[in-house]
């Protein structure tokens, strides 16, 4: 055993402990959030979640989970704790998950981009659960390697074609700075490596090898997560490279529809609205963007969970799955709404160190950050000592 208090230690947005309690909490908190459903046919449907263990991937496992009862398998990549440090928050995560979850949904701990993780992935569909109606697709990670080539590809942050200046916030010793920081723009080997680390490549190889393996029922639909956002970080991302691996993603999206289409099914990317996430944390601009979202929406910010009910609302068949002219799922109207983005505009000019705590929901940033890392958790005592070596969930 090795329960110990467990305190939040790190720098800015960096903290090197998870807290498995706040981690199980907030995991809790996020299933009783979703309401129950039923899926019109009575059966539950088997799913592929690609990316479980944070974010809108975490997301969209609790909210199939919690409202349809899916059943199938997780993948997502988190280090186990050590005698010196806890697990990842994810492991934290998916070991809560997993109770909630029962025996008809299990874990995968491995690199989604290899090729024994898609191999060992599809042998367990094939043993306890058959061919998979819905994948979704949440994978953001720094680097990929190429399981053809071996060559390992790392993702970048850059604008393209131009240097791009921007505001950002950040938390020097505890206190928010805002600061203007310049990025120069990517390389073309730069931009071909994010792509091929954050576009469609992956996704489209998952596809193929289940199609292979005949683990694609027909009917079958996948999702990619997305993201578009604002105006006022354009620049550092649909603009930039990772806009790039977006363009090439939803053009996966496309070549996948054309292939799944002959057996009634269907590809589509959705495109989710801003949350704080731990790689959107990394993206200079947006920690100072979601911050002044917050202060003008309060909460009429849509919650991950509360967006990907929604997707699955229209994955199930119960509202009718709709796409706009790109064929988008489109989540995120309630974040670009022109009233909403002018206010956010107004803030953002204006906003200076001197003046953002009157203009950004500077509490609720922070709080979210250390809540991705199970801390600040309401209901969690941080006082006590806990356990933190908690098993990675064992497969019936």
């Amino acid at each position: 055993m090795s329960a110990r208090v467990v305190t939040p230690a790190g720098k800015g947005f960096v903290f090197l402990d998870a807290h498995p309690a706040g981690c199980a909490e907030t995991v809790n908190r996020m299933w009783s959030d979703v309401p129950a459903g039923s899926v019109p046919s009575g059966r539950r449907p088997t799913a592929l979640v690609v990316g479980c263990s944070a974010g809108y991937g975490l997301a969209a496992t609790i909210a199939g989970l919690a409202r349809y009862g899916i059943r199938g398998v997780g993948v997502c990549l988190e280090k186990a704790p050590t005698p010196r440090r806890t697990a990842t928050a994810g492991w934290y995560r998916v070991a809560a998950t997993a109770e909630l979850a029962g025996d008809d949904f299990v874990f995968v701990n491995g690199d989604a981009f290899s090729d024994q993780t898609k191999e060992q992935v599809t042998k367990l569909l094939a043993e306890r659960f058959g061919p998979i109606d819905h994948l979704i697709y949440s994978v953001a990670a720094p680097r990929r390697t190429d399981p053809d080539t071996g060559e390992t590809y790392a993702s970048v942050l850059k604008p393209l074609g131009a240097a791009h200046t921007t505001k950002t916030l950040a938390f020097d010793d505890g206190a928010p700075v805002v600061k203007t920081v310049t990025s120069e723009p990517a390389t073309e080997q730069e931009t071909a490596q994010t792509v091929a680390v954050m576009g469609g490549a992956d996704w489209r190889r998952w596809i193929h090898h289940l199609s292979a393996a005949d683990m694609l029922a027909d009917g079958v639909t996948t999702v990619a997560l997305t993201y578009i956002g604002s105006p006022l970080t354009s620049g550092i991302y649909r603009a930039g490279t990772i806009g790039a691996a977006k363009a090439d993603l939803e053009a996966t999206a496309r070549e996948l529809h054309a292939e799944l289409a002959a057996r009634g099914g269907r590809a589509v990317t959705s495109v989710n609205g801003a949350a704080v996430t731990q790689s959107s944390t990394a993206i200079p601009g947006i920690a100072l963007y979601v911050g002044l979202l917050r202060a003008v929406l309060g909460d009429a910010m849509v919650s991950p969970a509360a967006q990907l009910v929604q997707l699955w609302d229209q994955l199930i068949g119960t509202v009718e799955l709709t796409t706009d002219d790109e064929a988008r799922v489109r989540l995120d109207t309630w974040e670009l709404e022109p009233a909403v983005q002018a206010a956010i505009g107004e803030r953002w000019r204006d906003a200076t160190t001197e003046t953002i705590a009157g203009l950004a929901d500077l509490d609720w940033f922070a709080g979210e950050v250390r809540r991705l890392h199970g801390f600040d958790v309401p209901g969690v005592d941080y006082s006590r000592p806990v356990e933190t070596e908690i098993p990675w969930p064992t497969t019936p």
